[in-house]
C-alpha cells in the first residue's frame, strides 16, 4: 500500500483513485480479517491520515465533508466505526471522480469454502441463459446461481459473454470459479430435465423443482425461444405478479425461482 506521505504529491485526479482503492482494500480487511495482511496491519493513525487526507480534497462536497468531518471527530476511544467512517471517505470520493458505487467492491471476490475446501453446491442443479443481452445481467446470473447453490452455468452461443468486464462487475468474481461454458440448446444433457421459467407456466408455489435439472431463463427482450420452450419438457414455472406492469428483470426472476428451488431441495 503506497505511503500516506507519497499520496501528498500525485496530481489530485490520481491521488483520488489511488485513495478510493486503498478505502476499499481497508474496508475489505475489516470485513474478512486475515485474509489482507498488509491492510489488517493498518494502524488506527494511519487511517486517520488516509481521512484526513480525503478531507482535504477541495472537490469534496459540504454535506460530504461536515458528515465525514463529524464521524472522524466524534469517534470512541476505540475507533469501533472505523468501517463506517472508511466507507464514508470512499463513497465521498467516489462521488467526486464520477464513479457509481456498487456492492461487489465492498467484497472480496471468492466464496466462503466448506469445511471439505469445495466450493458447496446442489450436484446437477444449472442454469441455461439464452441469449442473453446484458453484461449485468448475465453477471446477475452467476451471481445469483453461486449463492443458491447451482453447480453450473451454462450460456447460448448468442449470449454476452460472462467475461465482459461489467459482467465480472455484476457477477462479483462468480465467473472465475463457478464451472460455465457456452452450449448450443441441442447439446443440452439429455438425462437432465429440463424446464422453463416464462409466463403462462405452473405458478412458482405449486411448481415440482426436480431433484436435479437444468432452468432455462431467456431474453430480456424476446423472452426464451420456441425452441427453447419445446426443449423443456419438464414443464413450465411461473412467478405470479399483481402489478399493471406484471414484468421482472430477468436476473431478479432468476433470483426468486432460485431461492424456491434451493429451499425445495434442503427440505427434500
Amino acid at each position: 500500500m503506497i505511503p500516506v506521505y507519497k499520496l501528498q504529491r500525485l496530481p489530485p485526479g490520481q491521488r483520488r483513485r489511488k485513495l478510493i482503492m486503498m478505502l476499499s482494500q481497508i474496508e475489505q480487511s475489516m470485513l474478512h480479517p486475515g485474509e489482507n495482511t498488509e491492510s489488517n496491519s493498518l494502524s488506527a493513525d494511519v487511517i486517520v491520515s488516509i481521512i484526513t487526507l480525503v478531507l482535504e480534497d477541495e472537490s469534496l462536497s459540504d454535506k460530504a465533508r461536515s458528515e465525514l468531518d463529524l464521524l472522524l471527530h466524534g469517534r470512541d476511544e476505540t475507533f469501533s466505526d472505523a468501517r463506517r467512517i472508511v466507507n464514508t471517505a470512499r463513497h465521498a470520493l467516489l462521488s467526486v471522480t464520477g464513479a457509481l458505487p456498487a456492492e461487489w467492491d465492498l467484497v472480496v471476490p471468492w466464496a466462503q469454502l466448506s469445511d471439505s475446501g469445495k466450493r458447496p453446491f446442489f450436484p446437477g442443479v444449472s442454469v441455461y441463459a439464452e441469449d442473453i443481452r446484458s453484461p449485468f445481467n448475465i453477471g446477475s446470473i452467476f451471481r445469483t446461481a453461486e449463492a443458491f447453490g447451482a453447480e453450473k452455468v451454462l450460456v447460448s452461443p448468442l449470449c454476452v459473454s460472462p467475461e465482459h468486464q461489467r459482467a465480472q462487475r455484476s457477477a462479483m468474481g462468480c465467473t472465475e470459479y463457478l464451472p460455465w461454458e457456452v452450449m448450443d440448446l441441442a447439446n443440452l444433457p439429455a438425462d437432465l430435465p429440463v424446464f422453463a421459467l416464462e409466463t403462462g407456466g405452473t405458478p412458482i408455489d405449486e411448481f415440482a423443482f426436480p431433484e436435479q435439472g437444468i432452468v432455462i431463463v431467456g431474453s430480456e427482450e424476446l423472452g426464451i425461444s420456441p425452441e427453447a420452450l419445446a426443449r423443456a419438457r419438464y414443464g413450465r414455472v411461473s412467478i405470479p405478479m399483481y402489478g399493471i406492469k406484471a414484468s421482472l428483470n430477468v436476473g431478479v426472476a432468476f433470483g426468486i425461482l432460485m431461492q424456491y428451488w434451493s429451499a425445495y431441495l434442503v427440505d427434500s
